[in-house]
């Protein structure tokens, strides 16, 4: 059996030390000497301890960079569905790391505060793509690229969170599903249809009779003045 590689026995001493004393009370000095390495290192695999714990985020966005480029306007929302399945599949592979990372992350606020800022950093990327793809200026279309983008992330991390947790046996289905309730709620932009275009379709329910609501419904959606 081959000897584990140098960054896989920081990792696990890391997480080990973690377990026993705390983050914050476990230095670089006693992941290395744990892990049976020199401070040196420790530093030609990572900038610091928190490091360990977050490795692969700047690997992820070039991967989700990398399958975004891939598309064309035809198969763009394809292409996000990927990178988020990529992503999934890296915890996935982590297999029990990732889950001592949640055990960790939930414990430590400084280690919190990483990972909403990690996520922001998903979050723009698929914005900015999303936006790109629309090809529309106007507020009301950044608005939309913003929220869509923010259903890709929070879909993910609900799956994602539900395997963390061992409630869920088969996530990479359940991103699936996910995702194709998120992209339900966005179809794609009609090529040539701008604001004010289109038919608006209202549903609700009231004893008010029909003939004297029909005004008042043209008037609402005409955007218009009583």
């Amino acid at each position: 059996m081959s000897k584990p590689s140098a960054r896989s026995r920081l990792a696990d001493a890391a997480f080990a030390l973690f377990d026993e004393r705390g983050y914050e009370q476990t230095t670089v000095d006693d992941i290395a000497e744990r892990a049976g390495v020199g401070r040196t290192t420790f530093f030609r695999h990572y900038r610091s301890k928190e490091e360990v714990i977050f490795p692969d985020h700047d690997r992820l966005l070039d991967l989700i960079r990398d399958r975004l480029n891939t598309s064309n306007s035809g198969t763009a929302l394809i292409a996000v569905s990927d990178a988020v399945r990529l992503v999934l599949l890296h915890y996935l592979d982590e297999g029990e790391l990732a889950r001592r990372r949640y055990g960790l992350t939930s414990k430590v606020s400084a280690l919190r505060d990483r990972e909403i800022a990690s996520v922001a950093r998903y979050q723009r990327l698929f914005r900015e793509f999303i936006a790109d793809w629309m090809g529309d200026p106007t507020e009301s279309a950044s608005l939309r690229a913003e929220l869509m983008a923010a259903n890709v992330v929070a879909a993910h991390n609900h799956v994602l969170r539900r395997w963390l947790r061992g409630e869920s046996a088969d996530p990479v289905t359940e991103m699936d599903e996910a995702m194709r309730e998120v992209l339900a709620l966005f179809p794609a932009p009609v090529p040539g249809a701008g604001p004010g275009t289109g038919t608006t379709v209202i549903a609700f329910r009231t004893g008010q009779d029909l003939d004297a609501l029909l005004p008042e419904l043209r008037r609402l959606v005409e955007g218009g003045r009583p």
